[in-house]
């Protein structure tokens, strides 16, 4: 079969068996083309309870198909490829993480929604990257123990001098291995280009950028700015995306090393073959986790109204 045919065939399945397809951004094009909704993970999350669809299948890792189950506990949800998982959502466990409330009582744990569902259960509010500072700004605690991601955790941090925070050390290893040198070297080969950057980025890259945002804000960022030549620092598949919507511009990568082996896990195949029932794993939580993590959802929810 071609990529055109598998990709027929899924629509027709999909739009038969009423499926919901989820793909994040950094997932593969073709792929995305025959998603309902493609973008940030919980923004796809929101949008998939607001389908009529019984099942929803996600493209990306787990922690984005747990939120999803949280948010429609109602729905039978899919993680396309049960090997994409996220080594920053994983990297804490829930013991850890209440070892250290009981030996800080006073602060108020803050999650970055790229945790896991258990690790979520024991969160006071859950935050996006491009949430964090609004949330957290709002929140009355003023000492804040921010997990997982030290980098997001110290942009935030920056943000807001009135506020106490405890960072611990994790984060993703992607965007983490990216260093100074190299957005020197960037800015010395492209030097009218503006530089956009994820704030999961270390500080010491994150100082020299023009603008610091989630994936969604980078895009839109340069989707809208009148110049024409962009240095992208975040997972590069977003590049791709942008040559096609933004063709009269220029996009360049900060690093040929900014890939997520895990979003690349899941091909079309493995969509093919969830939406005939012969693949993909179902993502099951019980009553109990998903009352308490969704908790810290909804307190992100109330908080950001």
């Amino acid at each position: 079969m071609t990529i055109k045919e598998i990709q027929e065939e899924i629509l027709r399945l999909k739009k038969e068996n009423n499926i919901c397809i989820l793909a994040h951004s950094y997932v593969a094009k073709e792929i995305q083309e025959v998603a309902d909704f493609t973008g940030d993970s919980y923004a796809l999350s929101v949008k998939a309870k607001g389908t009529d669809a019984k099942t929803v299948i996600m493209c990306g890792v787990r922690f984005m198909a747990e939120t999803a189950k949280i948010l429609s506990p109602e729905k039978t949800v899919y993680l396309a490829n049960s090997t994409a998982g996220c080594p920053m959502a994983e990297q804490m466990e829930k013991e850890t993480i209440e070892a250290v409330k009981n030996m800080y009582p006073d602060y108020a744990v803050v999650a970055y929604i790229n945790t896991t569902a258990a690790l979520k259960t024991v969160c006071d509010v859950c935050v996006t990257s491009s949430q964090a500072v609004e949330i957290v700004k709002k929140m009355p605690e003023k000492n804040i123990l921010f997990i997982p991601d030290c980098n997001l955790g110290d942009f935030v941090k920056k943000q807001l001098p009135e506020k106490n925070f405890m960072l611990l050390s994790g984060g993703c290893p992607t965007h983490a291995k990216i260093n100074e040198s190299e957005v020197i070297r960037a800015k010395e080969a492209h030097p009218d280009a503006l530089f956009l950057v994820h704030p999961e980025c270390r500080p010491d890259v994150v100082k020299h950028a023009d603008f610091v945002g989630s994936t969604t804000g980078i895009m839109n960022y340069a989707k809208k700015s009148d110049k024409k030549e962009f240095i992208i620092g975040t997972e590069i598949s977003i590049l791709e995306l942008l040559q096609y919507e933004c063709p009269d511009k220029n996009f360049y990568p900060l690093s040929k090393d900014l890939i997520c082996s895990n979003m690349k896990a899941t091909t079309l195949v493995d969509l093919y073959k969830t939406v005939k029932g012969e693949g993909g794993e179902e993502i099951i939580l019980d009553e109990e986790t998903i009352k308490n993590a969704r908790k810290c959802i909804d307190k992100m929810i109330e908080l950001g109204e």
